[in-house]
């Protein structure tokens, strides 16, 4: 808990979490001279700055530039190591590790099933020790774990190594979307989840490329190349690990690229974002079960899973889509066909052909986030996103010629990679207090993991050359999407209509709400609106 006192000249000193802070306030009004309860160095902030547009364009391009490039990049590297399987299968390695019937889909399952156990704990434990040491660490922890995927020999082995990849990776996503939240306002962020997410979009093109390269190493100290795509991609990323040690930075109100006046700007335009008050700041039990028994939470949870569905189904089989092989090169598979026969090409022309869809969504992407911050609203997009997603599938589930299918893997990879930052931003925008949020953000990821979980096990080899069932069931579960986006839109209105009843009864009446009750109450207090 933090205590605090007015002192002469109107400077508020006190302890926050044991660390002496002081903010001079110059007159203005007690709640807007704190700082966020962050167990960092002491800091003394002068007064926030009021500053003109172009100067606050500024400030932010400057915040952007600290903390994008480094955040992006893990990002990019985190979606290659989960993803490269999929360009591995290509190389050698249901061959080699004899994945038969389904080993290789649930070699994929257990990715997901050690990724979700550490989300929601990973998230409430990042401000305690600090964004600069959790998520720089688990970089490096991962891309150890993606080398020694290239050393498996045998399908147990695969198995053991994706279940530590999927425990090493957990928290990355959601503790850095919750990380982002506590730098953006609530109508900036969209564009900012835009470039982190362009990271694993930039990563479906980035693995076609490299894996091409990486092919022409088969052989190299009797390896194959599906074990070099592992080996050289996890170094990569123990790199990208070592570099973020060094350059990440934790909060506002420490950022030491930022001046005094600057850091002072940030703090006190987040801690008023979203609330006349400011957010609740301290941890409590309660704020886990808030955000569980939340509907948005679970709402929204499911938009994620109809979108994310999609996009891990298309990253992992994709490659495999344009792969084509005799009918005798089958037979000496054993079934193994996977998404072969679909479009007739090679091996090399297939890693190739994976690569336009994915530059296509990265224009998307930031179209769309930009479009989404500039009007505050996210249901239009992620509406848009899923109608893409059902068109795509719908033609690959059809006998459709090879280029009409082709053109239908760009509306699936652009549907849903551009409708994804739109779904995180709207449960962010809508989630106050700075646990319930990173409780509600890790619990979505959840669901969104359940859902590439499904999806890794939708496309089986025995339904090949159309996939019937996995293109159908992608179909199902978008379906669901585009039935819960307007109900939840309609929802969220009915809610800020009848909080803005509360706020004009509490008016008529001459009540005010006391503060620290709109900070307990979070996005449930009547001064708070839902964004749509």
């Amino acid at each position: 808990m933090s205590k605090a006192h007015q002192t002469k000249g109107g400077t508020l000193s006190g302890k926050v979490s044991g660390v002496d802070v002081v903010v001079k306030d110059a007159g203005l009004p007690s709640e807007l001279s704190q700082v966020p309860s962050f167990e960092e160095e002491g800091s003394v902030l002068p007064p926030p700055p009021v500053l003109t547009p172009q100067e606050e364009a500024r400030l932010w391009r400057k915040v952007d530039r600290h903390i994008m490039p480094i955040l992006t990049m893990m990002y990019l590297f985190s979606f290659v190591d989960r993803g490269n399987i999929g360009n591995a299968k290509l190389q050698g390695l249901v061959t080699q590790l004899d994945l038969t019937g389904s080993r290789y889909n649930a070699a994929l399952s257990f990715f997901f099933l050690s990724y979700n156990v550490g989300s929601i704990p990973a998230n409430l434990v990042l401000k305690k020790f600090r964004p600069s040491r959790v998520l720089p660490t688990i970089t490096i922890l991962w891309g150890i774990v993606m080398c020694l995927m290239g050393l498996v020999k045998n399908y147990s082995q695969l198995v053991a190594v994706r279940v530590c990849l999927g425990a090493a990776e957990t928290g990355l996503a959601s503790g850095a979307f919750y990380y982002l939240s506590m730098w953006y306002p609530r109508h900036m962020i969209q564009m900012r989840f835009g470039i982190f997410w362009s990271g694993a979009t930039l990563a479906g093109a980035f693995t076609g490329l490299v894996a091409f390269g990486i092919s022409f190493m088969s052989g190299t100290a009797g390896l194959l190349g599906w074990s070099w795509i592992f080996i050289i991609e996890g170094m990569a990323t123990v790199v990208v690990g070592v570099v973020a040690c060094f350059v990440f930075v934790d909060f506002p109100d420490t950022a030491r690229f930022l001046t005094p006046e600057e850091r002072a700007f940030v703090v006190n335009r987040m801690k008023f974002d979203n609330s006349t008050v400011g957010e609740d700041e301290h941890f409590a039990l309660r704020h886990i079960w808030e955000a569980l028994l939340d509907w948005q939470v679970w709402a929204l949870g499911l938009l994620n899973m109809a979108v994310i569905m999609p996009v891990d189904g298309i990253s992992y089989f994709l490659p495999w889509v344009f792969a084509v092989l005799s009918p005798r090169r089958c037979a000496d598979m054993n079934g193994q066909s996977s998404i072969i026969n679909g479009f007739g090409f090679n091996t090399t022309t297939s890693q190739l052909l994976t690569v336009p869809p994915y530059i296509v969504a990265i224009v998307m992407v930031m179209v769309w986030s930009i479009w989404s911050d500039r009007i505050k609203r996210r249901s239009p997009f992620l509406f848009s996103g899923l109608l893409l997603c059902l068109v795509g599938f719908a033609i690959n589930i059809t006998n459709a010629p090879i280029g009409v299918k082709y053109f239908g893997t760009y509306l699936i990879v652009i549907g849903g990679y551009a409708a994804h930052p739109a779904i995180i931003a709207w449960l962010t925008n809508n989630l106050a207090g700075h646990y319930k949020r990173a409780v509600g953000i890790a619990f979505q990821g959840i669901f969104g993991n359940t859902g590439g979980l499904i999806a890794s096990n939708m496309f089986r080899s025995q339904d090949a050359p159309r996939y019937i069932t996995g293109h159908g069931a992608e179909m199902g579960f978008v379906g669901m999407g585009l039935v819960l986006v307007p109900i939840v839109v309609f929802a969220y209105t009915r809610a800020n209509m009848k909080k803005e009843a509360k706020m004009r009864e509490a008016e008529d009446r001459g009540e005010k709400y006391a503060p620290e009750e709109l900070k307990r109450l979070g996005d449930r207090a009547p001064d708070f609106r839902y964004t749509l």
